[in-house]
């Protein structure tokens, strides 16, 4: 019988093939893991060039955020500006309303007025008319203290007449009667005290005081009071006091004190009726020369300047202090820059019983 043959699997020929085969799987490993790498430089290539316009877009992206921001910021501002602007027009819109109401209420108070001036003036003009019967004639002067050199006799004050037990003058002695403009009071202001008593308008005030002593009667009492800031008598050590007329010293005294005095200060209204309420018994007849409605009321002002409707406001809280139911005669030399002197001491005049004129500059 035959001996078998043992069969060796790992023969050469066997070794060679696993050989053949494990070179084949690693030469195609390789291949594989070449393509991976290269596949791997190309997709991260793109992805870089990705990243990259990312990085881009995001740097132009805050570019535009931080251009956006402050273009936020200028419309915030611009609209906070048209926000405050639009303010100032509702509230500008709403004063001129206000004051569009208040002149118009003024315009028809100041109608009013008119209209009840005008009815006054023909209630005057005809009381004048029935006093025009009753003047006295020149033959009636001998009754006088005083007398006043003049072209004839100059009693030509319509309405007016001196009379009473009683009679106070109170004379205007401030800046403003040294003339009827503004610029010439300015003018005079800066000149020396004696120029400035030489002014036309304050020598024209001077003359129509030594007229009105001139017509007291020796009957009766009377006081000279000068008002500024302050109210004083002319007749130095008798203020508050009535001065008997009698042997008329006592009224060349005022005048020549009146000649002496120089105009000078604001205007204080109050003043001049508070004095004239001092004294007792109270003063049956008043004549006040005056030119303008005052430029303060009871306390020195801490400013320059006055406006129309403060002066106003001067004159009517003033008015409580007039004597009550004294009459009150106006002689207004009128200044210009003051159109509603006329009118308010035209009805303080008429309210009191008393009259009122504007002297022409030749007068007395």
């Amino acid at each position: 019988m035959a001996k078998r043959r043992n069969i060796d699997i790992f023969s050469l020929s066997f070794l060679d093939a696993i050989t053949c085969g494990f070179g084949a799987i690693i030469l195609f490993y390789m291949i594989i893991t070449a393509q991976v790498d290269l596949r791997r430089e190309t997709v991260l290539e793109d992805r870089s060039a990705e990243v990259d316009r990312v990085q881009l877009q995001v740097l132009v992206g805050r570019r535009n955020l931080v251009e956006l921001k402050e273009e936020l910021e200028r419309l915030v501002e611009k609209w906070a500006s048209s926000r405050a602007v639009r303010g100032e027009i509702v509230a500008e819109i709403t004063r001129t309303q206000q004051e569009m109401e208040t002149l118009t209420q003024d315009s028809d108070s100041q109608r009013e007025m008119i209209e009840q001036l005008r009815a006054d003036l023909a209630a005057l003009q005809a009381q004048t008319e029935d006093l025009s019967a009753t003047a006295p004639t020149p033959e009636d002067a001998g009754d006088f203290i005083r007398s006043v050199r003049g072209e004839g006799y100059r009693q030509y004050l319509t309405g007016m007449r001196m009379g009473g037990e009683r009679i106070l003058i109170l004379v205007d002695a401030s800046t403003s009667m040294l003339d009827a403009t503004l610029v010439n009071i300015l003018r005079r202001r800066n000149m020396s005290p004696e120029q400035q008593r030489q002014a036309p308008k304050w020598q024209q005030v001077v003359r129509t005081i030594d007229w009105l002593t001139a017509q007291v009667p020796s009957t009766a009492q009377f006081q000279v009071i000068a008002f500024s800031d302050h109210a004083w008598s002319l007749i130095e050590g008798t203020d508050g006091q009535w001065i008997r007329a009698d042997d008329g010293k006592s009224l060349e005294a005022a005048v020549q004190s009146m000649r002496r005095l120089t105009p000078q200060g604001p205007t204080s209204l109050h003043a001049a009726f508070a004095a004239a309420s001092a004294l007792e018994p109270k003063p049956d007849n008043i004549y006040l020369l005056v030119d303008g409605l005052p430029t303060m009321g009871e306390v020195t002002p801490s400013r320059q300047g006055v406006t129309g409707r403060e002066r106003q406001n001067h004159f009517q809280r003033a008015l409580r202090e007039v004597p009550f139911n004294v009459p009150v005669n106006v002689l207004l030399f009128a200044m210009e820059g003051d159109p509603m002197a006329a009118p308010g001491y035209w009805t303080l005049a008429l309210k009191s019983g008393g009259s009122m004129m504007a002297p022409s500059k030749d007068w007395p």
